[in-house]
């Protein structure tokens, strides 16, 4: 696993977050180092997939990266004859995903798509994830896009939005991003390297406050949803068709 020290080169500075080639070689250590509680979401989608998936349908991915929600589904189903679709938007992200899926025994098939997630169709499915995908989106296009994935869902399916979020109180988010940082710190991101990534990341990530991601959520018309783990200020809501 490739060490990110993207930010601690000056020309990584000077333009907005993009996922290239150079993201993606280190993303599994950017993941590890920067979001705090990822693998446990990993494996919790896992634990979902065996309890929600469906004989017969189809599992989503949407803004699949290197493909780690993709493979905590296919090792993780027990119903027959589904299938998982893993789509990204960026090359090289879907170009790693394949690679690293070839290489899985899983007898589920697994097929990667390089698409924007807002063009791909959604299609008889038991469950769909989006992992810290949605917030890439322009924020007057994002209930478009759950509802999108709700009306392709089959009742009783089950949605994973998992999302940098922000909180509704201003002292409360200042301390959250203060313990992200913290976080950040405590795995050998320099000052320098955060405020850099910050900078980048802004106008390109743009977080809403989970009331509104739930808000959205019901609106689209799903019947019970609510967040099932939270680190900071990151956050997994579960919502259920």
């Amino acid at each position: 696993m490739s060490k990110d020290q993207i930010y601690r080169r000056h020309e990584a500075a000077a333009g907005s977050f993009e996922f290239n080639a150079d993201v993606a070689e280190v993303f599994p250590d950017m993941l590890r180092r920067s979001v705090p509680g990822y693998d446990i979401s990993i494996g919790a989608i896992g634990a979902l997939a065996v309890r929600y998936v469906q004989a017969g349908t189809q599992c989503y991915d949407l803004g699949c990266s290197l493909g780690a929600a993709a493979l905590a589904m296919r090792r993780n189903i027990t119903a027959s004859n589904c299938r998982v679709i893993a789509v990204d938007i960026a090359p090289a992200m879907t170009e790693r995903c394949r690679a690293l899926l070839s290489r899985d025994n899983s007898e589920i098939q697994c097929d990667v798509v390089e698409a924007d997630v807002r063009d791909v169709p959604i299609e008889n499915s038991s469950m769909v994830v989006m992992n810290y995908t949605l917030q890439f989106l322009p924020v007057g296009e994002r209930l478009a896009m759950i509802r999108r994935i709700y009306e392709g869902m089959n009742d009783g399916g089950v949605f994973v939005l998992s999302e940098k979020v922000a909180d509704d109180d201003p002292a409360v988010e200042c301390l959250l991003v203060d313990l992200h940082h913290d976080f950040k710190k405590t795995n050998a991101y320099s000052d320098l390297e955060i405020s850099r990534k910050r900078t980048a990341l802004e106008n390109v990530l743009i977080p809403e406050t989970t009331q509104t991601h739930l808000d959205r959520l019901t609106d689209a018309g799903f019947r019970h949803c609510g967040v099932w783990l939270k680190h900071f200020n990151f956050a997994s809501i579960v919502a259920i068709r």
